[in-house]
């Protein structure tokens, strides 16, 4: 279970068992495109539904599934950093289960991220949300880059492409995903973005809202403005034989 692969896809997974199959067969045919080497690692965050049963199910099949299971629910950020503690691809690639995210949009990670790119990021060109969820994420989006002092487009697209090196100091806590990019180039890593599809949710129920964000979020920029003077930078270090 150790030989290092291509691509390793890391998916958060909480309540989203009718989802899951349709995105596996998606997952399945953008992969074998590529022609590179793969697995799908899907941590399940003590979901309350069948997602644990339904991941088991779709497993039988496909050999490059893998599945780890929260004992506690603890949020996405933890469920993306357990993914990064698993993943044996030189390229990890996030995203999340709702089926709003494109699998068809991997080859064009794959083709941003080139040489002296370390992360690629996408932005939601028509974002298939409604007003109140857009609007909020604009002005959320506005106050992060004034405060952290980044331009990250759309720090609340998930979807990204970064190279297995670039994660390797990343801090982990509780709201980590929406900071990744700016956590990154603070420590010196090239991060560019591009534009993704985004689909409209068809099936469960989003687990974010307005209010569940708004203070936590204000609280992590500051967070942010003191992790951006005392980061250290990635020194892509070798050993000298």
């Amino acid at each position: 279970m150790n030989e290092l692969l291509d691509i390793s896809v890391v998916i958060p997974v909480y309540n989203e068992e009718d989802n899951l199959g349709p995105l596996m067969e998606e997952l399945e045919t953008a992969l074998a495109q590529t022609g590179k080497t793969f697995e799908v690692i899907c941590v399940n965050d003590s979901s309350t539904d069948a997602s644990l049963t339904t991941l088991k199910t779709l497993r039988g099949r496909r050999a490059w599934l893998r599945i780890i299971d929260h004992s506690v629910n603890s949020g996405e950020s933890a469920g993306e950093a357990t993914g990064f503690q698993f993943a044996r691809g030189k390229i990890v690639i996030t995203m999340d289960a709702d089926l709003q995210m494109d699998p068809a949009d991997i080859p064009a990670f794959l083709e941003a991220l080139k040489p002296g790119v370390d992360a690629v990021c996408g932005i939601r060109a028509k974002r298939q949300d409604d007003f109140v969820r857009r609007m909020s994420t604009k002005i959320a989006n506005a106050y992060r880059n004034w405060i952290t002092g980044d331009s990250i487009s759309d720090a609340g697209c998930t979807y990204r492409a970064i190279r297995r090196e670039a994660l390797v100091e990343v801090p982990v806590f509780n709201g980590m995903h929406r900071f990744l990019p700016t956590m990154l180039r603070y420590q010196g890593y090239r991060v560019e973005e591009i534009f993704i599809n985004h689909r409209p949710r068809t099936r469960g129920v989003s687990k974010y809202g307005v209010g569940n964000r708004l203070w936590r979020g204000i609280k992590d920029c500051l967070g942010m403005r003191w992790y951006r003077s005392r980061a250290v930078k990635g020194s892509r270090s070798r050993e000298v034989l």
